[in-house]
């Protein structure tokens, strides 16, 4: 046999030999779709009006986690918690204006642990959340990253011609423009508007777009391993998205609120009423319950911005497997906390409510997620970061900062694992840190005031199995549940005060 056959031979056997292939030794690419404000309103959660046949699919090839919670219903915090692992209870950090790095300056990212094991980072649309005086982090980014809008109109009736509040909170003007006027002195913009037309006449599309030449010039360097965000901001307010995603639904066939009242003996201050709603018009800024025609609309336009955000989904997953990225990405997606739709008469989010903190989360593993799955292992915003790292083959994250996520690796490889029976979430209202733990039946929190004021602690419980729309506080009823579900929360840290 001469020299060159031989070599011929021997490069063949390897290229063959399973353990030499490309694909096997080469790291998983990471695409995380961060959908702002959206709850489980999905058909493959079981909801058969919404229209989400792209998520839905998603959901077919991976697993679906019927069990999964945000840590902390606002969106600033709730990025905190997934891109850094830490819970906002932690960190202190339960409000907008206050950076992370001015906490933990050395603190690790999700994305930032990633391009320090040798990926390429990158993100566009709202991932961290930019506004309210917060900012990008740059440290979590090979290249600088792609921003576009939140707060958007077409219909110059929607705002005047006029800079509108929620526009300037999103924009920072007030952290950028010295002379800039407060943010209440502006007008309100409309709630929603359905002009007819082309979808990248909105961000979710531009960004769909920005991330689809993304991938096409990532896929002239097989070799080089990336994990790439990918934020969508509706349906966060307004519903602006074009008509035809408006005309998918019947204005007649929208799920009316059920029970608007506050729950028997909860305390007043989770009573929540106004706050974000009320920036937008035509929306009342004194009224506990909206008028029906309101009510159908603004759940008319939460669905048309789903589907709207849905077929912008869609087009990236389409180009990742027609550029066959698809069978070497690890693909997740997650929704930052719920959303109210009027139960309660409760609109948007920042509360310890069912609605406010059951999220979608979607894992799509190539060669360990069983297609179409799904489990009820409670899961957290927070388990991604070192699930992500485990199944990247990475190192267990040693960082400074808390990491407070389990690996949900072995859920992912077996749908009927039990590795916690709970979640714990928190939110701040009302001078009162609320804690909870959700378990299978019941939800207890915990409220702690968060000043040496003299007020005592205070106690919620929900049954969910026999009042799953928490019409009734049942903690004095059934003390020993409480009492349980106390030795549950006395097992995690301390929480931290605000920050």
């Amino acid at each position: 046999m001469n020299f060159k056959l031989s070599i011929s031979l021997v490069f063949t056997v390897l290229l063959l030999n399973p353990g030499f292939s490309q694909e096997k030794s080469s790291k998983p690419n990471v695409l995380l779709i961060m959908v702002d404000d959206l709850k489980p309103n999905l058909g493959a959660y079981g909801d058969t009006l919404a229209i989400s046949p792209n998520i839905d699919q998603l959901a077919s090839e991976g697993i679906r986690f019927n069990n999964a919670y945000s840590n902390q219903a606002v969106c600033g915090p709730s990025r905190y918690n997934i891109l850094f692992g830490s819970r906002s209870t932690s960190t202190g950090l339960y409000n907008f204006g206050k950076e992370f790095r001015d906490v933990y300056p050395d603190a690790v990212s999700l994305p930032q642990y990633f391009m320090n094991a040798g990926y390429h980072t990158e993100s566009m649309g709202k991932v961290f959340h930019i506004g309210h005086g917060n900012t990008n982090d740059e440290a979590s980014w090979s290249i600088p990253h792609f921003k576009e809008k939140v707060i958007e109109y077409v219909d110059p009736e929607s705002t005047g011609r006029e800079l509108t509040r929620e526009e300037a909170f999103f924009e920072n003007t007030r952290l950028y423009y010295e002379d800039a006027p407060p943010n209440h002195e502006l007008p309100r913009g409309a709630a929603w508007e359905s002009p007819d037309v082309l979808d990248d006449a909105y961000a979710d599309a531009r960004v769909a777009n920005h991330a689809i030449d993304r991938l096409r010039k990532l896929k002239e360097n097989p070799e080089q391993p990336f994990f790439m965000a990918v934020g969508f901001a509706r349906p966060h307010l307004p519903f602006s998205v074009p008509k035809k995603y408006w005309d998918l639904y019947d204005p007649k066939n929208m799920p009316m609120p059920e029970y608007e009242k506050a729950p028997d003996g909860s305390p007043d201050f989770t009573k929540k009423r106004g706050h974000e709603m009320s920036q937008f018009f035509p929306v009342p800024q004194k009224q506990d319950v909206y008028d029906d025609d309101l009510k159908r609309k603004l759940i008319h336009g939460y669905y048309a911005s789903i589907s709207y955000m849905d077929n912008q989904l869609g087009k990236v997953m389409d180009e990742l497997k027609r550029l066959e990225l698809d069978e070497n990405t690890i693909i997740v997606l997650w929704g930052d906390h719920g959303w109210h739709l009027g139960d309660h008469a409760i609109w948007t989010k920042h509360t310890n409510f069912e609605q406010a903190n059951h999220i979608p989360l979607i894992f799509k593993v190539p060669g360990t997620t069983e297609p179409g799955s799904a489990t009820n292992q409670f899961a957290e915003s927070v388990d991604v970061y070192p699930t992500l790292a485990n199944l990247a083959g990475l190192q267990k994250p040693d960082v400074p900062q808390p990491l407070d996520g389990i690996d949900l690796t072995p859920v992912l490889k077996d749908a009927s694992k039990e590795i916690k029976d709970h979640a714990y979430h928190a939110f701040p209202m009302g001078g009162y840190l609320g804690e909870a733990i959700r378990t299978e039946q019941y939800r207890m929190i915990r409220w702690t005031p968060m000043q040496d004021n003299g007020k005592e602690i205070l106690y919620e419980l929900y049954d969910y199995k026999n009042d799953p729309k928490e019409t009734k506080n049942i903690a004095d009823e059934k003390q020993n549940v409480v009492s349980e579900m106390a030795e549950i929360l006395e097992q995690y840290p301390k929480a931290k005060k605000r920050s």
